[in-house]
């Protein structure tokens, strides 16, 4: 697919003539200065390993347009029309947007910007061929990069069965983000939630790209962290250029088009085309470049040989000394490019083996009552630079804020260590007296150590019980004052609650109870009956009732006590003649 796909370098094969004209021309045409001038990739070399994500697979060099794009709004045509290069195919956009927001809900200290994906996207796949997607997100046809046989790309044989690029030979980049089935297998994800992890679906690539840029303890604001991130997914300094330009060309100003009407890279015929479907090379243009010959004259860098020397004729005396050599120096070998033996670099752990990000393993609402135990724990789960979970890694848990709540032991700050499966759970947490909200967090990592904050909450009690302190019967003789005042407690599981709420009413003995407009009653303040009061309890829930009063009328009554929460208690009251 030479022809939709633009232009591209090769690893490996290019001479260093040709690679330093590329470098001139991406200089020349408002690219970055790479930050990494030592990078042997600017030279077409691969490096170690081929571990970057597309196996340093050939990439876009199209640069974008010199003239700034509109920022989303500026014009009254946006989001439709605007710079045609600017524009990011719908379903590629969300894709994007999604994996970021993803990322940012598992990894925030990250800080992954959604237009660092898109500018990857263009440089590998014109945003998935313009936007040929269905509606699912996948590509019609599968994109394809060149068997990486090491003739002018990296040697990576097999490791997918062809399951994935349909090589059971070598492996090629796959998809819209051009991942290695290798690396794919590590890092593929199921953005869109259908269950399957497709290398060739953009919400699926998108989101595994994030997880990939942003391993270890990157950070991407920061611009060495984002240089880091980008040459590990294709380990050259062009191809860190491009993409660096693309990045700040969408940060200016995008907007969305409809799908499969994105602008592709231009085809120049000069580089190797996309694989196609059939993971073979559709483009006219030579497979591998090589320099400009005119057939005429030999390179500059190799002097025409001198003939031998022959007897002079007999007629012509022999010179006196031998003539001198020509003025022109003869051919050199040029000086080999290995770099001079440097100190082996210290032994670093493998990424398997270094903490990458902690998240939360299933952590429920962090709420409870005063003096009691927390129904939920936190558990976080660590996982390595590959994504997977990480065994043997310390977490320390801490309480923040002014709170009297304690981990088990009566401990504010514990260390524990993930078990075989990445996850460990703090101990129980028990709430003290003090009420209102404070915070637990868990801290892993060490120099840029990843934070999970959680709010927990302490709550009143509230009563769930109302009873008198004593079961002595009450009763008053008709016109008189009962004799014992009323005593009742509010208490939670046992124990008193103060400044509970509780309301106090002479009620009826009809089957809907109300107000009583005869028989006992409080006095108010101005000494007049009244049959409804509204007090509080004090310390330890203790709460004794004014005085009662009987009228002229004898019978039973009852006395009605509730509380806020529901609590309720009736009590008995008689008024009769004394006993002659």
């Amino acid at each position: 697919m030479a022809a939709q796909f633009g232009r591209r370098l090769r690893r490996g094969a290019t001479t260093t003539a040709v690679a330093a004209a590329a470098v001139a021309a991406l200089s020349a045409s408002q690219a970055p200065a790479a930050p990494h001038p030592g990078d042997q990739a600017a030279a077409g070399a691969t490096p170690p390993g081929d571990s970057a994500a597309t196996g340093n697979s050939p990439y876009h060099t199209d640069l974008p347009p010199l003239n700034t794009p509109n920022k989303p709004g500026a014009s009254v045509n946006l989001p439709v029309t605007g710079s045609a290069e600017a524009g990011i195919p719908a379903s590629v956009l969300a894709a994007y947007k999604k994996a970021e927001q993803a990322v940012a809900g598992t990894d925030a200290a990250c800080r992954l910007p959604w237009q660092l994906l898109a500018a990857i996207g263009k440089v590998e796949s014109g945003q998935a061929r313009g936007g040929k997607v269905d509606a699912d997100g996948t590509t019609f046809s599968p994109i394809l990069g060149p068997a990486l046989n090491g003739q002018g790309f990296a040697l990576i044989r097999d490791t997918d069965g062809g399951a994935y690029d349909g090589d059971s030979t070598h492996d090629r980049a796959v998809g819209p983000m051009q991942f290695i089935p290798s690396t794919w297998a590590t890092w593929g994800q199921d953005g869109n939630g259908d269950g399957r992890k497709d290398p060739n679906n953009i919400y699926d690539a998108a989101l595994a790209a994030g997880r990939y840029l942003c391993a270890g303890s990157r950070d991407l604001s920061l611009a060495t962290d984002l240089d880091r991130a980008v040459l590990s997914y294709n380990h050259s300094t062009e191809y860190l250029r491009t993409v660096r330009s693309w990045f700040d060309y969408y940060n200016r100003g995008t907007h969305e088009v409809p799908d499969g009407t994105g602008v592709l890279p231009a085809d120049t015929g000069t580089g190797a085309g996309a694989g196609t479907g059939t993971g073979t090379s559709t483009g006219t243009s030579s497979p591998s470049p090589t320099p400009p010959s005119t057939g005429a004259t030999p390179p500059a860098t190799s002097p025409p040989a001198t003939p031998p020397a022959t007897s002079p004729p007999a007629t012509t005396p022999p010179p006196a000394k031998p003539t001198p050599p020509p003025t022109t120096p003869p051919p050199t070998t040029p000086p080999p490019t290995t770099p001079p033996p440097t100190t082996p670099p210290p032994v670093t752990p493998s990424p398997a083996e270094t903490f990458g990000s902690l998240e939360n393993a299933g952590t429920g609402p962090l709420t409870a009552t005063a003096g009691e135990a927390f129904a939920e724990r936190v558990k976080v789960r660590a996982r390595n630079m590959l994504g997977a979970p990480l065994a043997r890694t310390p977490v320390t848990f801490t309480l923040v804020g002014e709170t009297d709540a304690r981990f088990a032991g009566g401990k504010r700050t514990v260390t524990l260590t993930t078990g075989a499966d990445g996850t460990v759970t703090a101990p129980a947490l028990t709430a003290g007296e003090r009420t209102g909200a404070f915070k637990v967090t868990a801290v892993a990592g060490t120099g840029k150590p990843r934070i999970l904050t959680y709010t927990a909450r302490v709550t009143a009690r509230v009563a769930d019980t109302v009873a008198r302190t004593e079961d002595k019967a009450l009763t008053a003789a008709p016109g008189a004052a009962f004799a014992d005042r009323v005593e009742v407690r509010t208490t939670y599981k046992g124990t008193g609650v103060a400044d509970t709420a509780v309301t106090a009413t002479m009620i009826t003995d009809a089957e809907t109870p109300a107000e009583n407009d005869k028989g006992p009653y409080f006095k108010d303040a101005d000494g007049e009956p009244v049959r409804t009061l509204n007090l509080t309890t004090g310390a330890d829930g203790l709460l004794t009732l004014p005085e009662i009063y009987a009228d002229d009328t004898a019978g039973t009554y009852t006395l009605r006590l509730t509380t806020a929460s529901g609590a309720t208690l009736t009590v008995e009251l008689k008024v009769e003649a004394p006993a002659a």
